[in-house]
């Protein structure tokens, strides 16, 4: 398994393992992202791609790094989206990710990476814990209307 940084030809891979994951289409939301990820000049290459030896890409991990002003980069970065191929889960694909996601923002002299995770998603809460991830000292807070 190779892991690179993510082309602007790999959207509808992406797209596909997010529904084959979600049970739902998210092409909207990636196509957002990706605008921003390959056509804004604030943000740092930061998202990864795994693919297989064939180069099918079978999962992806992606977040945000802002230039800040003067070309000095923040020391916060955000793992916003992580999906891997239901076939290929459970094999270290998603841990390879992090791994190698945490190593290419550290280059960039990235400190810490937030992420976000629903409460209720015990699955993906052991995962990140498993990757070292730990709760922070913020907390979230949300309001209907």
């Amino acid at each position: 398994m190779k892991i690179r940084l993510m082309k602007a030809d790999d959207f509808d891979a992406v797209v596909g393992i997010d529904k084959k994951v979600l049970k739902a289409s998210r092409p909207e939301y990636y196509k957002l992202k990706f605008e921003k990820l390959f056509q804004s000049k604030d943000y740092l290459p930061a998202s990864l791609v795994a693919e297989e030896e064939g180069g099918t890409v079978v999962g992806f991990v992606m977040g945000e790094l802002y230039m800040g002003q003067y070309g000095i980069s923040q020391e916060k970065a955000t793992l916003d989206t992580i999906g891997v191929d239901p076939d290929c889960q459970h094999k270290g694909v998603g841990k390879r990710l992090i791994h190698e996601f945490m190593g290419h923002l550290k280059t960039l002299g990235v400190q810490k990476i937030n992420t976000l995770v629903d409460w209720n998603d015990s699955k993906l809460i052991h995962f990140f814990s498993a990757n070292q991830f730990s709760p922070s000292k913020t907390i979230n807070l949300e309001r209907s209307l």
